[in-house]
């Protein structure tokens, strides 16, 4: 679901201020990559997959078959967000796909977006 206008305004002025107060952090927050999401997502879908397992497993024990299905869902969906997140992940030393084109236009912050936007908002409304 998409953000509405003002709620975009908020999360601007909110990156905005997290910039101001602490530069290193806002860098260091902007610069997690998409490896390192990719990853935390396949170690999260295989400790799902042993979750679902064992929900298998106490199924059959305790003769609940609908525990054994759930557990059953649970280590096959477990298992398709593993799989997708893994081909997803760039390999060590790759750029990202799309990098090398995004490389070929000067670079320009986020943040220096973010205070162009916010500068001819307020001029905007300053010349009201």
């Amino acid at each position: 679901m998409p953000l509405s206008e003002h709620e975009q305004r908020m999360l601007e002025q909110m990156e905005r201020a997290l910039y101001a107060e602490d530069p290193k952090f806002a860098s260091a927050l902007e610069g997690s990559g998409l490896r390192t999401y990719t990853r935390r997502r396949v170690y999260q879908a295989v400790a799902g997959f042993l979750v679902g397992i064992a929900l298998l497993m106490a199924g059959m024990v305790a003769q609940q078959i609908w525990v054994s299905v759930v557990g059953f869902l649970v280590m096959l969906g477990c298992a398709v967000l593993a799989v997708t997140g893994w081909r997803k992940a760039p390999k060590p030393g790759e750029q990202p796909a799309g990098a090398a084109r995004r490389q070929v236009r000067p670079k320009r912050s986020m943040m220096d977006r973010i205070e162009q936007r916010w500068q001819r908002r307020r001029d905007e409304q300053q010349g009201h």
